[in-house]
């Protein structure tokens, strides 16, 4: 059995002291953003209770779908990288940047350079996104949705060379029989959020998994625990996201939260035991969803 671990959203704080020249962009708002609200909603305390929470299920593997800073000051990669070392090295953990790890314009080269020990692909395969991660019998495939867009604007991009380079690796993965997890910050789904944070390019992502395939794909974006799915050769294929991983119990949005799948080969394919943990008064996680998912061999 494979345990996988997957969070998103993160908005790591305290927000770094900012200079006057590093707001005169789009920053300026998240930074007014982060003040009224994000401070008081996502806590450091939940963040401890994670870290905690995430040690304690003894996971084989780690994925981050992105956001984990708020406005892409260059002291707060540091304070990610910190995190990301705390849950566990390159070798565990796979992350894929969010539309806040790329802010502005630069920022998502920073991000990963910053933090490019999980961001890189294995030895002998493409480097690039999306990159690919063999682990046992699961595949990472980390796709890159980032891109630094206008004020008030929250979009993603999916580019026609990630489609081709997408294709090529669930192919592959797909004839070596590995159960093919997909990792992108933006719901891929028609729908799935509100225009100015949709993802362009998503018609060109469903078109690769409906010819060619997957067995799972994780997101972030929308801080909230969705179960959605997109066409497959072979069926439906389960697209699921995930509650912001830091925000606090008692406010407006979903408690923080993590997705746990435990992964097993079977004679017929996979089979996923699909829990959502989340967030208590108090700090505990406990397990508030529970699915089993089955899909066939690739």
């Amino acid at each position: 059995m494979f345990r996988l671990i997957h969070i998103s959203d993160l908005h790591l704080g305290p927000l770094p002291e900012a200079r006057l020249r590093d707001l005169a962009s789009k920053r300026i708002i998240g930074y007014v953003n982060w003040h009224r609200n994000r401070s008081r909603a996502f806590g450091d305390d939940v963040e401890a209770a994670l870290i905690a929470a995430i040690a304690a299920e003894r996971p084989d593997h780690i994925a981050v779908t992105g956001d984990l800073v708020n406005i892409a000051l260059a002291n707060e990669y540091a304070t990610a990288s910190a995190f990301l070392a705390l849950i566990g090295s390159g070798n565990v953990v796979s992350a894929v940047p969010g539309n806040h790890d790329a802010y502005v314009p630069g920022a998502a080269r920073r991000a990963r350079k910053a933090w490019a020990a999980y961001m890189t692909a294995d030895a002998g395969e493409a480097e690039g996104w999306p990159y690919v991660r063999r682990r046992g019998d699961v595949a990472i495939v980390g796709a890159s949705s980032a891109v630094a867009t206008g004020p008030f604007m929250a979009t993603g991009t999916f580019s026609e060379k990630q489609e081709e380079r997408l294709a090529t690796a669930l192919d592959k993965l797909g004839r070596a029989g590995l159960c093919r997890v997909v990792l992108i910050h933006h719901p891929p789904v028609k729908g799935a959020t509100a225009w100015h944070k949709r993802l362009s390019g998503a018609s060109r992502f469903r078109k690769v998994i409906a010819r060619h395939g997957a067995e799972l794909v994780l997101h972030g974006h929308t801080h909230q625990p969705t179960r959605l799915s997109l066409v497959g050769p072979k069926g439906a294929v389960p697209v699921i996201g995930v509650p912001a991983a830091t925000q606090r119990p008692d406010g407006d949005h979903p408690a923080a939260g993590f997705n746990l799948f435990d992964i097993e080969r079977t004679d017929a394919g996979f089979r996923m035991r699909h829990r959502l943990m989340q967030a208590m008064a108090g700090g505990a996680f406990v397990e508030t969803r529970s699915e089993e998912i089955l899909s066939p061999a690739p």
